[in-house]
């Protein structure tokens, strides 16, 4: 059984084919924030890449055809509980219409992987979207009555990762309390209590650490006064995807960036050295959040590339807990077990069901 795992983030396409739990090939495709940005929305990026997936598929010399079961990120539409879900039609369409009020470029994979299907036949699930909501009761209040904080991180990576670590400490996901860092184009870090991910910064709408993509948390007062300037559109778009490096140097490419740190750059290097700053705050954040109770901090991304960032968390945070690296990801073999699971059995999966997790309280 050949699976096709389409993983969109906000600044790469990558794909995974598996026959079984062999991976046949893996590959990432790298996209500057000006070249996405030039196709205005997010939903607008699909044909394009679509043909990513093709001709990457090509390269192999395999065709959607080939394939058996179509397994895609999520997000966008309404919260969902965490696990793996059948993709349908109803799923797809509120993918599509970011009903959940999130548009990161995550939601793609639903939507490529539901296109391939309905062309090329098969069956399509995804696992963990960026939305799914484990939060407690306060994670989600803010000081202004009716708006609410919604979950919305790396929770695919992070529960993987989670999951993984638990296992090595010799324990269940569920027995553990993790500070979880994942750290690349989108930056979302996350208190997991009990197998739970139970807070986290919003990763996608302006809160937490600025990101290559993202502008993270600013003073609600400046930025009305840059809203008054610029208007509200833009201020959207920087949330999630021309915010961060793309505002200061015109681009989302790290290696580009931290060469300019190499090189003696002092602007480079005050930008990137506060980016790892305001990580470590998060941190802290998060551990708090877990009474101090961390049995460990986990780094994961693409990020962990980059030696300075994993040196200065553990200058500022390694007195919390114990601090491991994950490099890269486990996203795409979670999405393929996942699915495999459900195929099997061996997980039932869920239903979409239309409606979030959390839609207030009764006050």
């Amino acid at each position: 059984m050949k699976l096709l795992i389409i993983n969109p983030g906000s600044t790469s396409t990558k794909i995974s084919v598996f026959e079984d739990e062999n991976l046949i090939f893996e590959e990432s495709v790298f996209h500057d924030a000006p070249v996405l940005l030039a196709f205005g929305h997010v939903n607008n990026q699909t044909a394009f890449r679509k043909q990513v997936i093709i001709d990457l598929l090509a390269k192999y010399n395999l065709k959607p055809s080939d394939i058996d079961v179509y397994v895609g990120r999520g997000g966008s539409a309404y919260s969902q509980p965490a696990g793996v879900t059948e993709i349908d039609d109803l799923l797809y369409k509120d993918t599509v219409d970011a009903v959940g009020g999130s548009e990161h470029p995550a939601k793609l994979g639903v939507m490529l992987a539901y296109e391939l299907c309905t062309e090329y036949g098969g069956k399509m699930f995804t696992l963990n979207p960026t939305n799914v909501d484990e939060f407690w009761d306060l994670s989600r209040l803010t000081g202004v009555s009716g708006i609410y904080r919604n979950a919305q991180s790396h929770v695919l990576n992070q529960k993987a990762i989670a999951e993984a670590h638990a296992e090595k400490l010799g324990k269940k996901y569920s027995e553990c309390n993790f500070v979880v860092a994942h750290i690349d184009g989108g930056i979302t870090v996350s208190a997991h209590r009990y197998g739970k991910c139970v807070d986290g910064n919003v990763g996608a709408g302006g809160d937490g650490a600025f990101t290559p993509t993202r502008i993270g948390s600013v003073p609600v007062l400046a930025l009305l006064d840059y809203i008054e300037k610029n208007g509200l559109e833009a201020v959207r778009t920087m949330c999630s995807r021309a915010g961060g490096f793309v505002s200061f140097f015109g681009t989302s490419d790290a290696n580009v960036i931290h060469k300019m740190v190499d090189d003696g750059d002092e602007k480079a290097k005050l930008v990137w050295d506060t980016m790892i700053y305001q990580i470590c705050k998060q941190i802290g954040a998060m551990a708090v959040v877990l009474e101090g109770k961390v049995d460990g901090i986990l780094l994961t991304g693409g990020f962990m590339r980059f030696n300075d960032i994993i040196e200065g968390i553990k200058t500022r945070c390694g007195w919390i807990a114990p601090i491991s690296i994950y490099p890269g990801e486990m996203e795409q073999e979670a999405l393929c077990y996942g699915a495999l699971k459900a195929i099997r059995g061996e997980e039932k999966a869920l239903k979409y069901t239309g409606k979030p997790v959390f839609s207030g309280f009764d006050f």
